[in-house]
């Protein structure tokens, strides 16, 4: 690796605001930590606004101006890959804009960089995603962000029918089936719904606040001390 391109991967590793040390470096780069010592210091001497010290670790300062961003090839084929995954398995919205983001990264990398879409063979095929399924994930996607209550009808594993009053918190992909984790005013505690089983949503007209153990954080410290995730329905 040319020098140049060295103090370039440097820089974008420290991205983020994260601390970053000389030895994570030298071995994603693969070169010495000595090396790594030198490039820091040059970058500094350069107007890099890059903090730290050596044994410590290095980040870089926010609001600095950034050359644009690059990608390795592996990079870009993981990115195919995670956008044909979506273009099958997600919403249809976030399908186009999943392939808009591959034009827009390929439009700036250069020539050498570039990875034609012929030359990756990862393909992802979903006969089971319906259009609904598909609509549901885009709506539910926007519902949670925007924090709205919704009114779902659903039927459970067992056949029984019912309606509910949710707070949506986030959806969870298993590898064929979407589920939406929520708070269920119904039965006052965390539930997932697979969407495939949701025969009707509907906008109750307000929005929900973030209370204590009724958010997506408290969902997760749950599951991490109880070693499983809320019940189905």
């Amino acid at each position: 690796m040319r020098r140049a391109d060295r103090l370039f991967q440097i820089v974008q590793y420290l991205r983020g605001g994260r601390l970053v040390r000389a030895r994570q470096l030298a071995e994603w780069l693969e070169v010495s930590e000595r090396t790594i010592y030198r490039d820091i210091v040059d970058l500094q001497a350069s107007g890099v606004p890059i903090e730290g010290a050596a044994g410590v670790g290095y980040i870089l300062r926010d609001g600095y101006d950034l050359p644009p961003l690059m990608f390795t090839r592996d990079e870009t084929v993981a990115l195919l890959a995670g956008a044909r995954l979506i273009r099958a398995w997600g919403g249809a919205a976030m399908a186009r804009a999943a392939e808009e983001a591959m034009i827009k990264i390929d439009a700036v990398l250069p020539e050498r960089m570039r990875v034609r879409h012929r030359d990756v063979e990862i393909h992802a095929v979903a006969p089971e995603m319906t259009g609904q399924v598909r609509a549901y994930i885009d709506f539910l996607e926007t519902a949670a962000d925007g924090r709205k209550r919704l009114s779902i009808a659903y039927c459970d594993s067992k056949g029984d029918a019912s309606s509910r009053v949710i707070r949506p918190l986030g959806l969870w992909f298993w590898g064929k089936v979407w589920t939406l984790v929520a708070w269920c005013e119904l039965r006052q505690d965390f539930r997932m719904f697979r969407l495939d089983r949701i025969g009707e949503i509907r906008e109750t007209g307000d929005r929900f606040s973030s209370e204590p153990g009724k958010t997506l954080k408290d969902f997760y410290r749950l599951m991490e001390e109880a070693g499983h995730g809320p019940q189905r329905g």
